[in-house]
């Protein structure tokens, strides 16, 4: 599976039609972060590693697409790593940012927050499920659920925005997206573990 992923999107990415700008989640927020450790999950050509290391963020950039990693190599403060999200694992409480736009695989999730260090920020944005949406994913396991971020990262994180709202994507199809910004709370002691 993952060789015949790597394939579609190196073919998608030497063919790209993908927008070089950050998209304005990350430019309102990625300065929020309180450190320069910033990951960048499955950074396609890597619009969002660019504009973080013009912040001076030292940005890991996670893709599994050699041709896309090949747009970002020798630019400073980035580190391209060629992954796949099947097998690899995120390492624990190195960043204080993580960015994740329109990939979605749900058991990253709780390694995003164990990647965090405390009071460490994820910045989210995908698409989402609604019977209106002009364009819809061949697999449907690739939306999101109303109200599933909320659900999955409230306990563990403070939640500072998460609206769900309609947007044209960058071919002009109408659809409903959601995005987060997740700030993961600095784990003060618990009674629990008061007790352990």
């Amino acid at each position: 599976m993952a060789q015949e992923d790597k394939e579609r999107w190196n073919e998608k990415y030497q063919n790209n039609e993908i927008p070089d700008e950050p998209i304005k989640l990350v430019r309102d927020y990625a300065s929020l972060a309180t450190g320069k450790q910033a990951l960048d999950i499955a950074c396609g050509m890597g619009r969002h590693s660019k504009y973080l290391a013009s912040l001076g963020f030292e940005v890991d950039a996670l893709d599994i697409s050699s041709v896309a990693l090949a747009q970002l190599k020798n630019i400073p403060n980035i580190h391209t790593i060629e992954v796949d999200f099947d097998t690899y694992t995120l390492p624990k409480e190195k960043y204080d940012l993580i960015v994740c736009t329109y990939f979605l695989e749900r058991k990253l999730f709780p390694q995003m927050i164990d990647a965090l260090k405390p009071n460490g920020l994820i910045l989210m944005e995908t698409f989402l499920y609604h019977p209106d949406n002009e364009r819809i994913p061949s697999n449907p396991v690739f939306l999101l659920n109303e109200g599933e971020l909320e659900a999955t990262f409230d306990e563990k994180c403070e939640l500072l925005h998460i609206p769900e709202f309609w947007d044209e994507d960058y071919l002009g199809y109408k659809t409903m997206k959601t995005s987060m910004v997740a700030r993961k709370k600095s784990g003060g002691m618990t009674d629990e573990d008061f007790w352990a």
